[in-house]
């Protein structure tokens, strides 16, 4: 089955983000220059700040955990257009943080993580950082602090909260970066939708995999390749707790995210104050499972949209929502053979189910979706070649690491699928559990690009965890989540023995986006570590 989530199995609230910052940036903020220059500073527009190191520090890696840091300006750090308007934004401040490659070997080569940071609005009263990261795997936490900075604004996490969001090494402003492929080939690799599932086309699409991998490993390099997992982010984040001056950690993870944040309580439970982790993975979850669950809960995304839009006048999916998943598929079939032309570029099979899957992680994208449909009815596709590019990260005519880091952390976080009767068997439930996804082929038993990834898995293998001394933490999973769905939440707070809360809605995540009920259960836990009450249920 092709899809826009294809080999992707996971969801971010950055993309998210993302469609939002590119859509409506001028809406976002009204902005204007940082202020450049601090007085008294050895180097103009820079500050510098030892706050480490705090807490505990593992032997061997006191440098790191006590570095300086240089803040100054963000916009120079912005990877995007848009990203450099939300970075131009008053009190916003970024910096790089030095940690090792290999944690084995601390004395050997580095790299480099990105931070931006608001500062809490009352100091006098400031309990510590917040660090965010928005999922993906491979979202910016720089770019989701900034979208989020005016979220918190006369809140009591925005007064007692320094709010820093950070890119894991080879994503975003992180260096180095994750960089498989050029525009040129990115954009060549959306209009090939591999939907032949014959042996020739397995043999065709697994040949394309191999040489993916092969690129990533020459121009990005198997040392680091080999470094970038939550196991390694995990380590990083711990750095950044001591180099804030925390001498322990206070995390908001959203979906992918959920996953670094699993890893940090198993690497360092005593190491947290609090976490809240929105839109959670399972880790008693094994891959093929999370990936069926995921596309079904695309499935009743698309559903509860064909619901809405069939109340409309005009919708392009007709007015009988049990006929919407085949009234799609013949919308969508046909850029199978004839791709739309989209200015000098062409909507692809791939690109039009992308861009949907893109606005069905948010209801408030549901116009925009009925907008792309329309289009695509009268044979234009300008909204959901918007909505795809958002989706892969490209802006200006270039690509943000998004895509490339996203293959490379999952595939070294799961173990590959290396059996083609199981990657056929993982196909047809997919299909089944989608059918609005599924284009009719026969299961296909292609390995994908993580069977063919040039360094080994170093995530931890699906089962139980182990987090001894760890606090509470608060766990939030929505109803109509499609990206994450529910169950995987109520999983996580189980294994992790922490409360969950439940938000009854259809979109991917709740924490801080205009849900009261939400925001005041999360904000309250997050400054004096109450938890909601057992069962709390908001709307």
């Amino acid at each position: 089955m092709s899809s826009g989530c294809g080999d992707t199995g996971r969801g971010t609230i950055g993309q998210v983000i993302r469609v939002r910052a590119a859509l409506a940036v001028v809406s976002l903020l009204a902005v204007s220059g940082c202020s450049s220059v601090v007085p008294g500073s050895p180097v103009a527009g820079v500050r510098f700040e030892q706050r480490g190191p705090a807490g505990a520090v593992p032997d061997g890696l006191d440098r790191f955990y006590g570095q300086r840091v240089a803040w100054s300006g963000c916009e120079p750090f912005a990877q995007a257009r848009e990203e450099r308007v939300l970075f131009r934004a008053p009190g916003l401040e970024c910096a790089r943080v030095e940690v090792p490659l290999d944690y084995a070997e601390p004395d050997g080569t580095t790299v480099r993580i990105g931070l931006l940071r608001r500062p809490a609005d009352d100091q006098g009263a400031r309990i510590g950082s917040l660090l965010v990261n928005p999922g993906g795997p491979g979202g910016s936490g720089m770019v989701a602090a900034a979208s989020l900075s005016s979220a918190i604004r006369d809140t009591d996490l925005g007064r007692r909260f320094d709010l820093v969001g950070f890119d894991p090494r080879g994503v975003g402003a992180s260096e180095p970066a994750i960089r498989c492929l050029t525009t040129e080939e990115r954009d060549a690799e959306r209009l090939d939708n591999d939907l032949d599932t014959s042996p020739a086309g397995v043999a065709e699409t697994e040949q394309e995999e191999k040489e993916y991998a092969a690129r990533c490993a020459e121009r990005v390099g198997t040392e680091f390749l080999a470094t970038v997992g939550s196991r390694d982010v995990a380590r990083d984040l711990d750095v950044l707790r001591s180099v804030l001056g925390d001498e322990k950690l206070t995390y908001l993870g959203f979906s992918y995210g959920t996953r670094i944040g699993t890893a940090y309580a198993t690497q360092f439970p005593a190491a947290v104050r609090a976490m809240v982790l929105d839109g959670a993975l399972d880790p008693a979850q094994n891959p093929v499972d999370e990936v069926v669950a995921q596309v079904g809960g695309f499935q009743g995304a698309f559903e509860a949209y064909a619901a809405h839009c069939a109340a409309r006048r005009e919708c392009a999916l007709g007015p009988d929502p049990a006929r919407a998943s085949a009234r799609f598929r013949e919308l969508v079939t046909p850029l199978v053979r004839e791709p739309v032309p989209v200015g000098d570029r062409r909507l692809s099979y791939d690109d039009a189910i992308t861009g949907v899957i893109a606005a069905l992680y948010d209801d408030q994208l549901w116009e925009l979706l009925d907008q792309g449909l329309s289009e695509l009815a009268g044979g234009e596709g300008r909204v959901l070649m918007l909505l795809a590019d958002n989706y892969y990260g490209r802006s200006g005519g270039e690509y943000s690491t998004l895509t490339d880091a996203f293959t490379a952390i999952r595939c070294v976080d799961d173990p590959p699928l290396l059996d083609p009767a199981a990657a056929a068997e993982a196909d047809r439930r997919a299909r089944a559990a989608a059918p609005f996804l599924d284009d009719g082929a026969a299961p296909s038993p292609a390995l994908d690009v993580c069977a063919f990834w040039p360094v080994p898995a170093t995530g931890a293998t699906p089962g139980p965890v182990s987090a001894p001394g760890l606090p509470p933490v608060l766990v939030i999973s929505t109803t109509g989540d499609p990206a994450t769905p529910y169950q995987a939440g109520v999983g996580l707070a189980r294994a992790l023995g922490g409360r969950l809360l439940t938000y009854e809605g259809t979109q991917h995540t709740a924490f801080l986006q205009n849900v009261e009920c939400v925001d005041e259960a999360a904000i309250t836990y997050l400054v004096d570590g109450t938890l909601p009450p057992e069962g709390t249920r908001c709307r």
